[in-house]
C-alpha cells in the first residue's frame, strides 16, 4: 500500500522572481540610488562602494533608429538616448534602470561603453557609497546649446 509523505515545511525565504523567456535578468552589478543631483535634476548615486574598473551596470530601453533618436532629442533638455551604432539607438526615457539618470561631468568617475549593442557603465576609479555617478558624454544631441553644470575644475562650459 502506498504511504503518504508529508510536505516539506514552507521556506522562510521568498521565492526568486521567475525568469521570463527572452528577458534578461537585472543588469545592475552594484546598487544604485536615484536622488536629487546638484548637477541636474535627478542623479544616479552609488549605494555601496564600487571598485575601480568594475562594471556598474547597464541601461536598457527601446531600440530605435538613429533618425528617430535625433528626432526625439530635438527640443528636449534631458535626453536619455544613446546611439549604439550608426543605425541604432537606445531610448531609455521609459527604462526602470537607475543608471539612466547618470549625469555628465567633465571630470567623471565612470565611463560609458557600447558593447554588442548594450549601454554599459564602468567605474574609472574607486567610487564611495553616496557619491554621484558621472560620465563624460562627449558629443551630445544638445550640440553645444546646453550649459554644463558639473562644476568640475576645467569644465568645458557647454554640452
Amino acid at each position: 500500500m502506498p504511504r503518504l509523505q508529508s510536505l516539506p515545511a514552507p521556506s522562510a525565504e521568498p521565492a526568486a522572481a521567475p525568469r521570463v523567456p527572452g528577458q534578461r535578468s537585472d543588469p545592475q552589478k552594484f546598487k544604485v540610488d536615484v536622488k536629487p543631483s546638484r548637477i541636474d535634476g535627478q542623479g544616479a548615486f552609488a549605494a555601496e562602494p564600487i571598485p575601480a574598473r568594475r562594471k556598474i551596470g547597464e541601461v536598457r530601453g527601446e531600440s530605435i533608429s538613429v533618425r528617430d533618436a535625433r528626432r526625439r532629442a530635438k527640443g528636449q533638455q534631458r535626453i536619455m538616448l544613446v546611439e549604439v551604432s550608426e543605425r541604432r539607438a537606445i531610448d531609455a526615457s521609459q527604462s526602470a534602470d537607475p543608471l539612466r539618470f547618470t549625469n555628465h561631468s567633465c571630470q567623471p568617475n565612470a565611463v560609458l561603453r557600447i558593447r554588442q549593442g548594450r549601454v554599459e557603465f564602468y567605474a574609472m576609479r574607486d567610487v564611495a557609497a553616496g557619491e554621484e555617478l558621472t560620465v563624460n558624454y562627449g558629443e551630445t544631441h544638445h550640440e553645444g546649446r546646453l550649459r554644463c553644470r558639473c562644476g568640475a575644475p576645467g569644465c568645458i562650459g557647454r554640452l
